[in-house]
């Protein structure tokens, strides 16, 4: 399911076919069918979120300020001069690991995807979902029944979340988190980007985002080519 999200970003980014369409049409299997989630739920977050990195109200990404974390110095420094007291700031490095990795998929993704996909009325994108939830169901209900089944899926969602949240927050929420200042599209790309470094293991865990500086400057470019 991991390697599945970075294949459908490949495909969300055009990146794999020269001609648009290919990419959209392949891009709804692959995040539908394979992994149960809208495309058009991936754009809409996506495209916000390469717009704007890192900006506060902006890049949906960065959303958990101040609900659950404090993020970027000027943000967190605000929130000490408002005195707003959401969450315990002081420790969230200590509950990150118990909020933000294992609760994103299985949780809050689990059910706004659904919303998302009804309320905008994506119908051919709710299709594709209903085909993947069926085939597992169809697959693994022989073996394991109806709980196992159930039991199985929050599994495998509560690792993908792992992998994937460790995958997005290393390479952007280290940098420079604040308001829009309307700097130019170049610098607002690079201040909220960085890189991991190169790796064997490392390319094939994060699916290339490793290198989140060259994707953030050539969203289109192929992700076998950052490196160059």
């Amino acid at each position: 399911q991991a390697q599945a999200g970075w294949l459908q970003h490949d495909f969300g980014h055009l990146s794999v076919f020269s001609k648009s369409r290919w990419n959209h049409w392949v891009h709804k299997f692959v995040i539908g069918h394979l992994k149960g989630a809208p495309a058009s739920w991936w754009n809409h977050l996506h495209n916000q979120h390469h717009a704007k990195p890192n900006c506060f109200r902006k890049d949906p990404d960065v959303n958990m300020h101040p609900l659950f974390f404090a993020l970027g110095k000027t943000l967190s420094v605000e929130l000490g001069v408002q005195k707003k007291k959401f969450m315990p700031y002081n420790h969230q490095h200590k509950y990150f690991f118990i909020i933000g990795p294992p609760a994103l998929v299985p949780l809050y993704f689990q059910w706004y995807i659904f919303y998302f996909a009804v309320q905008r009325k994506q119908w051919v994108d709710l299709a594709w979902m209903l085909s993947f939830y069926i085939r597992f169901f169809l697959t693994y209900f022989p073996f394991l029944g109806v709980k196992g089944t159930l039991g199985l899926h929050l599994l495998v969602r509560f690792i993908e979340s792992n992998w994937f949240v460790w995958v997005t927050q290393m390479n952007h929420i280290p940098m420079h988190i604040d308001y829009d200042k309307n700097v130019d599209w170049f610098s607002t790309q690079l201040q909220a980007t960085c890189n991991v470094h190169q790796s064997w293991f490392n390319d094939w865990f994060s699916g290339h985002l490793n290198f989140q500086i060259e994707h953030h400057l050539f969203p289109t470019m192929p992700r076998h080519n950052y490196w160059k």
